[in-house]
């Protein structure tokens, strides 16, 4: 469920410009290479603690309830980071650490019963997101107010869709979509994977206008952690996509 805390509310743009007006004026302020920084070692978090989780794994095994838990405490420490946004320095590593544990768990478990989907994931994530940013870069894709509207909509309609789903698994419950290996099952991954590599866009966006409003440093965390979030959201939904297409094989 963390994984949706990307429309991304850690993102708004107001949370940079709201951050620049009590900025000090001789204060330092937010650079795009500061943030980019940044965000380089929290994926580089996620990739070493996914690695460790996957040789774990491989060894022993790893533990339902450690899966399914992980995800939850990550909700708690998204919601944290987003009203206290100073923190994120100190939070999002701790995050990007148990994510990190969460995506190796599940990936040498899918790993298993479909060799190679992981790399797959992982390559076809860093495409999209090598693809994304040249689209807004060169001004393919434009963040409208149109387009954040339809893309934060349509995300909500996710995130409750798959809270909906965790809500109802406690009563025998099974949303066929989420699971299902048939061509519904298929075409709804495939538009939850569009949607999370659209959010990219609004992320590049919202990060361009803090550094643009000259936000404080300390929103440079703040800005990777949000990023970061969309890309380990948009692997496990791609990872999904991989499983459902391997499943009809």
């Amino acid at each position: 469920m963390s994984l949706f805390t990307s429309n991304n509310p850690a993102l708004k743009e107001e949370a940079f410009t709201q951050s620049a007006e009590t900025q000090l004026v001789d204060g330092p302020a937010m650079t795009l290479n500061g943030t980019i920084g940044k965000s380089a070692l929290l994926v580089g978090i996620v990739l070493v603690f996914a690695v460790f989780a996957w040789d774990l794994f491989s060894m022993m095994g790893v533990p339902l309830p450690f899966l399914i838990a992980i995800p939850l405490v990550g909700v708690g420490l998204a919601f944290l980071i987003t009203f206290k946004k100073h923190w994120a320095a100190y939070i999002a590593p701790v995050y990007c650490a148990l994510q990190g544990l969460f995506l190796g768990g599940v990936s040498g478990m899918l790993e298993l019963k479909f060799p190679g989907i992981a790399n797959q994931a992982m390559l076809l994530t860093f495409t999209v997101f090598g693809a994304m940013l040249l689209l807004y870069s060169t001004r393919v894709i434009r963040a409208t107010e149109r387009f954040k509207s339809i893309i934060i909509t349509a995300t909500f309609g996710i995130f409750c869709y798959y809270m909906i789903s965790f809500v109802l698994q406690f009563f025998g419950v099974e949303m066929a979509l989420i699971h299902s290996s048939g061509m519904a099952g298929i075409i709804f991954s495939l538009f939850v994977v569009i949607i999370a590599a659209m959010n990219l866009i609004l992320d590049f966006d919202t990060i361009e206008q803090g550094v643009a409003h000259s936000a404080p440093k300390n929103m440079e965390w703040y800005a990777a952690f949000g990023l970061t979030v969309t890309l380990i959201w948009l692997y496990i939904e791609i990872l999904r996509l991989l499983s459902k297409l391997n499943s009809r094989n």
